[in-house]
């Protein structure tokens, strides 16, 4: 099966081949850590998950490295004004991004590489695009020389005008072109700063995930992905500085974007201030709710970030666990069990959708027409084999990973125990034609958030959806 992945440089939707049969690289940007993240974050995190558990389901090696920018003017205006030291709070908020995702059920990166722990490798490539022609010293800082790279642009496909005004640089003296952009600059006492041969002073931004791609990938790479905001200027800085030091014509084959979220027509930005953190939902809404939220959306299209989408994307849910637990079901058995599984054991629909540039939308409409025959099948053996393609298409998309009962049954009022025991003094009472108890019963737990739901099988409880 074809795997379809749309090219930000090419602006069309090709077929992946990696450069090697039996292994594929793939490379993130993660966060700059000094505040918690927003939501927005979490997309990139949530959306290049589900393309690596499709990638691992075809290629025996997919080696998938997500940095943690910890060096940034912005961390250093942070630090002053908690009067915290740097170190420190980028290791608060490494840890928080690390808990958050992990909370939307992202799986661990293969690397996660931190910027401040590459600085000999910075100044390394640096250096080469220094003897390359490609970079030049002036007044402590080292430039990248644009006007060198005769196919800078490629990606983002951009004007000079636009060029210039999309990454707002610093028009300085000391630059030979305004287009040049930072590698290397001086560091003030009170900053960070390592010693290099044009001084004491710190990477720019660019250079830190170039060099890191180099370290931990090589000189070239499969996948380069991110939000769409990065296109121009860092990706348009990455691929330049990736391709003049390794003379890689194909740096990075295949670029891969996804859209923003909005507050209303607005880009959901910390500079802007109409942000919500991952922290702050997940004090109301369940880690999964967030990540099918995530997903509802085409991953290359904005996704309009709002209440209502929350509540539908919990609706959703309760509908594809509920399927989970009609028959004789296990209510045990969860999306994990299909985590090493080969991809004969997946859902067609659900793989066709994914190999489709992602099309994650599909993918869940076909989850829920898994869940519409179980209702209707008429065997337990049809039952069982469909939660299994409903279970082993969750786990490409990262949900359906808790037990049904358990889902239905978070944040219940009562202890389970209680609940069991009124369940069984109910059925008592029915069985003794005493009806009159039996509603008091129900009555009671529904009015501490409990509803019963009475099949063949026996009575199931779960918690109302507040």
């Amino acid at each position: 099966m074809d795997i379809l992945i749309h090219n930000t440089r090419t602006r069309t939707k090709e077929r992946f081949q990696p450069a090697s049969p039996d292994n594929v690289s793939i490379y993130v940007c993660g966060p700059t850590v000094y505040d918690r993240v927003h939501i927005g974050n979490g997309r990139p995190a949530v959306v290049f998950d589900v393309l690596v558990r499709v990638l691992r389901l075809f290629y025996e090696n997919v080696r998938y490295v997500r940095n943690i920018t910890d060096i940034d003017d912005k961390i250093n205006a942070a630090a002053q004004a908690v009067g915290e030291p740097i170190a420190e709070l980028t290791n608060r908020f490494a840890q928080a991004y690390q808990e958050d995702v992990a909370a939307l059920g992202v799986i661990d990166p293969t690397v996660e590489p931190r910027a401040t722990s590459h600085i000999p490798e910075i100044i390394d490539m640096i250096d080469l695009l220094i003897a390359r022609g490609h970079a030049y010293e002036a007044e402590g800082h080292v430039l990248f020389d644009v006007p060198s790279d005769p196919d800078y642009g490629s990606l983002s496909q951009r004007s000079l005008t636009d060029m210039i005004d999309g990454a707002r640089v610093e028009v300085a003296p000391y630059k030979r072109d305004p287009k040049d952009f930072v590698l290397w600059k001086p560091s003030a006492a009170d900053l960070p700063g390592w010693d290099s041969p044009w001084g004491r002073g710190r990477p720019g931004w660019h250079i830190e995930c170039s060099a890191m791609i180099r370290k931990h990938l090589g000189p070239s790479i499969d996948i380069h992905g991110g939000g769409n905001d990065l296109t121009f200027p860092h990706h348009e800085n990455e691929l330049a500085q990736g391709r003049c030091a390794g003379d890689h014509a194909n740096y990075v084959r295949y670029w891969m974007h996804n859209g923003m979220l909005t507050m209303g027509t607005e880009k959901m930005s910390k500079s802007v201030g109409n942000i919500v953190t991952i922290q702050e939902l997940l004090e109301t809404y369940d880690g999964e709710v967030l990540r099918y939220a995530l997903l509802s959306g085409q991953y290359r299209q904005s996704l309009v970030w709002e209440e209502r989408l929350l509540v539908q994307a919990r609706s959703s849910l309760d509908t594809l666990y509920q399927a989970l637990r009609t028959g004789t079901a296990d209510p045990s058995n969860t999306s994990r069990a299909y985590a090493n599984s080969p991809v004969s054991d997946f859902p067609d629909a659900v793989l066709a959708a994914l190999t489709d540039d992602l099309n994650t939308p599909v993918a869940l409409a076909a989850l829920h027409a898994i869940a519409s025959k179980i209702h209707i099948a008429t065997s337990e053996r049809e039952k069982s084999e469909l939660r299994g393609q409903l279970l082993a298409g969750g786990w490409l998309l990262g949900i359906l990973d808790t037990p049904a009962d358990q889902y239905f049954q978070t944040n219940a009022s009562l202890d389970s125990a209680s609940i069991q025991a009124l369940i069984d003094e109910r059925q008592d009472a029915r069985i003794a034609r005493d009806f009159s108890r039996a509603d008091e019963i129900r009555d009671q737990l529904l009015a501490n958030g409990i509803e019963l739901e009475d099949t063949a099988e026996g009575t199931r409880w779960k918690t109302l959806s507040s």
